[in-house]
């Protein structure tokens, strides 16, 4: 049975079904799951396209997405706690799997292909490939 998992949420569609496939697992009694969201920072942004939009760069979606998780961690049917941090995506989803010393970590992925993953980059390919635990990637329907 898993007794650390953490579960990096990003906001966007995937989330749902990254809750949904969090649901559909078994944990023991006394399982730690963290729910975890990753804020960049000024510096990560100015490497985002300028074309897009950056919406983490003001307080408002921070605290929508603070809402969005403690919504998850309230229908949730086991216990679970927040981890909000700022930083590198990848990197910060590594150290606090090292921290909490998690068996498993459930992140969603994009489903980028081609161009768009080479330019925009994958934050969950580059967690299975530096974690140091097992990796679930829930995938677009």
């Amino acid at each position: 049975m898993l007794k650390n998992v953490l579960v990096a949420l990003d906001g966007s569609e995937i989330a749902e079904r990254v809750i949904q496939t969090l649901n559909d697992l078994m944990f023991a009694p006394d399982a730690k799951v963290i729910l975890c969201h990753v804020f960049p920072t000024p510096e990560s942004e100015r490497e985002l396209p300028a074309d897009r939009p950056h919406p983490e760069s003001s307080q408002f979606p921070n605290f929508q997405i603070e809402k969005q998780l403690l919504n998850y961690k309230e229908n949730l049917s086991f216990n679970s706690e927040l981890e909000l941090v700022t930083g590198d995506p990848a990197v910060e989803i590594i150290r606090l799997a090292n921290i909490y010393k998690a068996d498993l970590i459930i992140i969603g992925s994009r489903g980028l292909v081609g161009m768009k993953r080479i330019v925009l980059g994958s934050v969950s390919t580059q967690v299975v490939e530096e974690a140091n635990c097992s990796v679930l990637v829930v995938k677009p329907a």
